[in-house]
């Protein structure tokens, strides 16, 4: 796999991945044209800290993920502190197959478990990295287990999408 830091021609192409079912129940993004510039633009223009990766795999885009510090967000931070220690310079990633045909084949593990390698090497003072999943999104927290992740709490955070209770799970990995 691949990762490519998104450039604007990719806003379609995320746009239309978080349109997808699968996509959408977890992510629960206002897909208007304006909602995608607003979301993913500030990462192409260098106004938003987090960085978003179009994912290749055999040639092609299969999917999104992003990665960031803790500490860029610091109501996510002060959230998170609720469930689980933090500590400085602690990364967070987000992510999504966005090919429907593609899921449920160990591609979102992959993807996942390579850009764990890959943060270590563009993080270097980053020794952890923590990832919250709704409880009601399996696939992705079974993703994060089989990639390596270890789960140190469960307990409320503010869902991303309103039908979910907001209970999460919360993994966490450690540079070796």
């Amino acid at each position: 796999m691949r990762f490519r830091p998104i450039e604007r021609h990719d806003l379609p192409l995320i746009q239309r991945w978080l349109e997808q079912p699968h996509v959408a129940r977890f992510w629960n993004h206002d897909t208007s044209d304006a909602a995608v510039e607003r979301d993913f633009g500030g990462s192409i223009t260098g106004t938003e800290p987090c960085e978003v990766f179009i994912v290749i795999h055999d040639g092609a885009p299969i999917g999104l993920i992003q990665r960031y510090l803790f500490s860029a967000y610091p109501e996510e931070l002060v959230e998170m502190q609720t469930l689980v220690s933090v500590p400085p310079n602690a990364l967070s990633v987000d992510y999504f197959i966005g090919v429907p045909d593609l899921t449920g084949q160990g591609l979102g593990t992959a993807m996942i478990r390579e850009m764990v390698d890959k943060s270590w090497v563009d993080h270097p003072s980053s020794d952890t990295i923590i990832v919250p999943v709704a409880v009601a999104n399996p696939a992705s927290w079974r993703a994060l287990l089989a990639a390596g992740f270890t789960q140190i709490a469960t307990g409320y955070l503010t869902p991303d999408n309103p039908i979910d209770d907001g209970q999460h799970h919360v993994f966490r990995t450690d540079r070796p």
